[in-house]
């Protein structure tokens, strides 16, 4: 069975498209939309990736028109938990350390929620 290889793109609604995309370059490192095919787009490191639908009643995401949520990998969850706020960025740290490792909240300037994953190990 051929099977596909990883995430080649995530794609939703803005209303401010060109903002939205320098804030997640300036704040997050995630580089913008290469405006030529000679230039590289992003790239992510190879690392574990959960794809989970959940439950239409779930709360996990925040508002319930909240359809989807993105969870970043970090290395470091408290130097760039440390480095957003110092940006102006509320973030909410969970204390709580998981056998698969720790994990921040915060939204985006469009109320996206966003999940930062440290990793365990």
């Amino acid at each position: 069975m051929e099977t596909v290889k990883g995430i080649g793109g995530l794609f939703f609604r803005s209303k401010d498209p060109s903002s939205l995309s320098r804030w997640y370059q300036d704040m997050l490192g995630v580089k913008m939309v290469p405006e030529t095919y000679e230039e590289a787009s992003w790239m992510q490191e190879a690392g574990p990736t959960v794809f989970a639908p959940f439950s239409t009643d779930t709360d996990y995401f925040g508002r319930d028109s909240q359809m989807w949520m993105i969870n970043f990998r970090v290395d470091n969850l408290a130097a760039m938990v440390a480095q957003l706020r110092d940006a102006g960025i509320e973030v909410e740290l969970d204390e709580q350390v998981y056998p698969n490792g720790r994990f921040a909240s915060l939204k985006d300037p469009e109320g996206n929620p966003i999940q930062l994953w440290e990793p365990a190990g």
